[in-house]
């Protein structure tokens, strides 16, 4: 993998506010990135094995050594799996970055045709939300009408 995608700087002060980073460092153990992702060992040994994260580093000894860089994608990567983009999206997305500037025109494409998808999934879940209020607010009235009763 040639480069790795660069950070999401837009996004990532939410993420950073929850998970702080260690100051003064950007070299980071596989156990520091589970710690700070919440994501398993093995999720992320997946990430590289499916092309989803960029090239680790290792150390002399062959252990991982992860990145300030590595952590931004990862911060995106956990938003792209929130709104429930396919992993296949996602790999995809990242070969586009790997691939350089001359891909933006697809990228927007995929994220843009995304974010429909999300908007969709938005409204969907207001009109749901609002379905759940009506009958809450059903069950509040005929329990108070009950005590009112008694």
């Amino acid at each position: 993998m040639d480069s790795a995608p660069a950070p999401v700087h837009g996004c990532l002060e939410l993420d950073r506010q929850r998970h702080r980073r260690p100051e003064g460092r950007d070299r980071y153990t596989i156990s520091e990135v589970v710690a700070y992702a919440g994501l398993s060992a093995h999720t992320l040994r997946w990430y590289e094995r499916i092309g989803l994260m960029p090239h680790v580093d290792r150390s002399h000894t062959g252990q991982r050594r992860y990145t300030d860089r590595d952590l931004d994608w990862l911060d995106l990567v956990g938003r792209l799996r929130l709104t429930g983009m396919p992993v296949a999206d996602m790999v995809r997305y990242a070969e586009l970055v790997r691939q350089g500037d001359h891909t933006f025109a697809e990228r927007e494409r995929l994220l843009s045709e995304h974010r429909e998808n999300v908007r969709k999934r938005i409204a969907e879940l207001r009109s749901t939300l609002d379905v759940l209020d009506y009958k809450i607010d059903i069950y509040s009235d005929a329990r108070r009408r009950a005590s009112e009763r008694v």
